[in-house]
C-alpha cells in the first residue's frame, strides 16, 4: 500500500469513527445502568455485575466483530450495504416464491429501521442531557426542554447539509472514545478483579444462577449493540477496510474499557447506579463530559437521520415509496442529501416521543425490538446470499445460520416483553411504514397494468403514423413512458384531441437498475424506431436521481441532439378512481390515492422547466 492509499485509508477511518459509530459509541451512557437499575430484581453484587459485563463483551465480539464486521459486510452491491441492498442481493438467483419471501423480509427490515430511527435521537440526547441531574439536581426539570432545543437545532440545520458539521464529527468522536477508554482504565485500576468478567463462564453462570429472569434481562443487554446496522448501511460511504480498522483499533477497546470501568465503580460504590457513566468521570470532568456527551449524541442522531434519508431514497428509486423532493446538499458527495418531508415528519415524531416518555429509562423499554428484529432478518438474508450468490455449501450455511439465530432470536424474544411498556411504539411505526411501502408498490402496479391494458401495438402504430401522418409541427416531443414497448397515454390523447404530431418524437423510459450506480457508458441507450421516432432508455442506480439535462447531454453524445427550450414534454396526468372492492382493499386504495396526490410530479422530479411541459389528463379506475 503506497503512502497516498495509507493517507486515504487513515482519513476514511477517522471519518468512520465520526459517523458510523455514533450510535453504538454512545451506548455506555445508559446500557449498564439499565441492566442493573433494579427492574429485573438484580442487586449490585459481583455475580450480576460480572454476568452483565461478560454478556456485553461477548455480544460485542460475536454480533459486531464476527457477524457484521467479518461476515455480513462481505455482502455488498457495488460497495453499498444496508438491509434493502441485502434484499436485492438475496432476491437474485431464487425462484418466484423465494423472491417474494425475500422481498417481504427486506421490507420488514427496512420498516424496522424507520421504527428505530424515531427512538434513537430521543434516547441518545435525553441520556446525555440527564447528566444535569448529577451536576445540578435542581435543573432536572429542564432536561426535556433542553433536549427538544438541541434536537430542534439539529433538524433545522439539515437543509444546509452536513458537510461543514461533518468535519467536526470525527475529532469530537475520536476525543469521545479516547475519554471513554481513559476513564474506564482509571476505574479498572481501582478494582482490577473486574477483568475476570472477560471469561465467558461468567455469562453462562449468569443464566444458570438467575434462570428465567436472566432471559428477560437480555432486553437491556442488547442496548450495548444498538446502531450495529450502521456498520453495514454506511459501508458505501467509507468502504469496508476503514470501518473494520476503526472498530478493532479504537471503538471496541474503548467501549469494553468503559463498560468494565463502570462495573468496577459499581462494585465499590453501588450507589453510583444512579448514573455510573458520569460518576465514573472525576468531579472536575463532569461538566466537560456533559457537553461532550451532548455533542456525541447529536452526532449519533445525525448519523441515523442521514441513514433514514438514504433508505428513503433507495425505497423511492426501487418503487416502494412515492416520489418526493430530494435535495443534494453537496456538489461532490452524492450521499449527502436532504428530504424535507422526511426531516420534519421525523422531527415531529421525535419531539412527541420525548414529551411522552420524558426519561431515557422509559425509552429504554421501547428500544431494542426494532434492532433485534432487523438482526434476525439480516441473518436470514445474508445466509441466503451466502448460499445462492457465493455458492457456499449447505454444510457451511446451515450451521452458521443456526449459530447466528441462536443469538438473534433470544435477543428478539427477550425484547418482545417490552411491547406493553413502550415497545409498541417502534413496532407500530414499522407496521405503518410496511403498509405504506407495500400499498404503494402493489397499487401502483395495479394502476399501470390497468392503464396499459388497451393492447395496442407500438410498432404497428408507429408504422401507421409514418405511412399516413397527421399534421406535423416543428420541434421535438418527448413522451415519458414507464414501459418501453407500450404506447404512452399522452401520445394517444395528443393524437385524439390535437390531431398533430411533432416532426421528431422521442419515447423516453427511465429505468432503475438493481445496482446503486450505473456507469455513464451504460447510462443511455438510443434506438431509432422509424424516420421520426426514437426510443431512449436512461438507466440509473437506486442511489442516483435522474436529471433531464444530463439525459439530453448523453443523447447528444450519441448523435441525438435535443435542446431543452426546443422540446415539449408530454405527460399523462392520471386521475385515479376506485372501482368496486372489498372494504379492506378499499382502505388500501384510499391510502394509495392519498399518497398519489402528494407525490412529487414528474416535471419537478426530473427538473424539467414548467413551460416545456404539457400534461394530458385521463381517468383510470383501479
Amino acid at each position: 500500500m503506497n503512502s497516498e492509499n495509507k493517507q486515504s485509508t487513515a482519513a476514511l477511518t477517522l471519518a468512520a469513527i465520526g459517523v458510523v459509530y455514533g450510535d453504538i459509541g454512545t451506548s455506555p451512557l445508559y446500557t449498564l445502568r439499565e441492566c442493573l437499575s433494579g427492574e429485573f430484581g438484580f442487586g449490585i453484587e459481583q455475580q450480576s455485575v460480572f454476568g452483565f459485563l461478560s454478556l456485553i463483551f461477548w455480544l460485542l465480539v460475536i454480533v459486531v466483530s464476527l457477524k457484521y464486521i467479518s461476515y455480513v459486510m462481505r455482502a455488498d452491491n457495488a460497495g453499498e450495504g444496508g438491509i434493502l441492498t441485502l434484499m436485492s442481493l438475496a432476491g437474485r438467483n431464487t425462484h418466484a416464491t423465494a423472491t417474494a419471501l425475500v422481498l417481504i423480509l427486506g421490507l420488514v427490515g427496512g420498516s424496522f429501521f424507520f421504527g428505530e430511527v424515531v427512538i434513537t435521537p430521543a434516547m441518545s440526547v435525553l441520556s446525555a442531557i440527564e447528566g444535569l441531574e448529577i451536576a445540578a439536581p435542581s435543573l432536572d426539570v429542564f432536561i426535556v426542554p433542553i433536549s427538544i432545543v438541541v434536537l430542534t437545532l439539529l433538524f433545522v440545520i439539515q437543509k444546509h447539509g452536513t458537510g461543514l458539521v461533518g468535519k467536526l464529527f470525527a475529532p469530537v468522536m475520536l476525543l469521545w472514545f479516547i475519554l471513554l477508554a481513559v476513564f474506564g482504565i482509571n476505574g479498572i485500576i481501582k478494582n482490577p478483579e473486574v477483568l475476570q468478567a472477560l471469561n465467558p463462564w461468567y455469562a453462562l453462570q449468569f443464566f444458570l444462577h438467575y434462570k428465567t429472569i436472566s432471559f428477560f434481562a437480555l432486553g437491556s443487554v442488547v442496548l450495548a449493540i444498538t446502531g450495529v446496522e450502521a456498520l453495514y448501511a454506511d459501508m458505501g460511504h467509507f468502504g469496508k477496510l476503514p470501518i473494520r480498522i476503526a472498530w478493532m483499533l479504537v471503538v471496541l477497546p474503548s467501549l469494553v474499557l468503559n463498560y468494565f470501568g463502570q462495573g468496577a465503580l459499581l462494585l465499590k460504590h453501588p450507589e453510583a447506579i444512579k448514573n455510573p457513566f458520569f460518576l465514573l468521570a472525576p468531579d472536575w470532568a463532569l461538566i466537560p463530559m456533559l457537553i461532550l456527551a451532548t455533542l456525541a449524541t447529536v452526532i449519533a442522531s445525525q448519523a441515523v437521520i442521514s441513514g433514514v434519508f438514504s433508505l428513503t431514497r433507495q425505497a423511492v428509486r426501487l418503487g416502494y415509496l412515492p416520489p418526493m423532493r430530494i435535495i443534494h446538499t453537496s456538489e461532490n458527495e452524492s450521499g449527502q442529501i436532504y428530504i424535507p418531508v422526511v426531516n420534519w415528519l421525523l422531527y415531529t415524531a421525535v419531539v412527541l416521543v420525548i414529551v411522552s416518555f420524558k426519561h431515557s429509562s422509559n425509552l429504554a423499554a421501547a428500544y431494542g425490538i426494532a434492532v433485534t428484529g432487523t438482526m434476525v432478518l439480516t441473518t436470514l438474508l445474508s445466509c441466503t446470499v451466502a448460499r445462492k450468490n457465493w455458492h457456499w455449501s449447505l454444510f457451511s450455511v446451515v450451521p452458521l445460520c443456526i449459530f447466528l439465530l441462536c443469538i438473534d432470536v433470544p435477543l428478539f424474544s427477550a425484547n418482545l416483553v417490552k411491547i406493553l411498556s413502550g415497545g409498541w411504539l417502534p413496532l407500530s411505526l414499522a407496521l405503518v411504514m410496511f403498509i405504506i411501502m407495500t400499498t404503494w408498490k402493489s397499487e401502483r402496479f395495479r394502476a399501470l397494468r390497468k392503464m396499459h391494458e388497451h393492447g395496442n401495438s407500438l410498432e404497428a402504430m408507429i408504422s401507421s403514423l409514418e405511412k399516413h401522418p397527421p399534421v406535423r409541427v416543428s420541434g421535438t416531443a418527448v413522451y415519458m413512458t414507464r414501459v418501453k414497448n407500450i404506447i404512452p397515454f399522452a401520445l394517444l390523447h395528443n393524437l385524439k384531441h390535437n390531431k398533430v404530431l411533432h416532426e421528431r418524437v422521442v419515447l423516453l423510459t427511465l429505468r432503475t437498475e438493481d445496482a446503486p450506480y450505473v456507469h455513464n457508458v451504460h447510462r443511455v441507450s438510443i434506438e431509432q424506431l422509424s424516420p421520426t421516432f426514437w426510443r431512449v432508455v436512461a438507466s440509473y442506480g437506486w442511489r442516483e436521481i435522474p436529471n433531464m439535462e444530463d439525459i439530453f447531454h448523453r443523447c447528444g453524445l450519441e448523435g441525438l441532439n435535443c435542446r431543452m427550450m426546443e422540446t415539449s414534454f408530454f405527460m399523462s396526468n392520471e386521475s385515479l378512481v376506485l372501482g368496486k372492492r372489498p372494504w379492506y382493499l378499499r382502505l388500501r386504495g384510499k391510502l394509495f390515492l392519498l399518497l398519489q396526490r402528494n407525490a412529487l410530479r414528474a416535471p419537478d422530479q426530473f427538473e424539467i422547466p414548467p413551460n416545456r411541459v404539457i400534461q394530458l389528463g385521463t381517468q383510470v379506475e383501479i
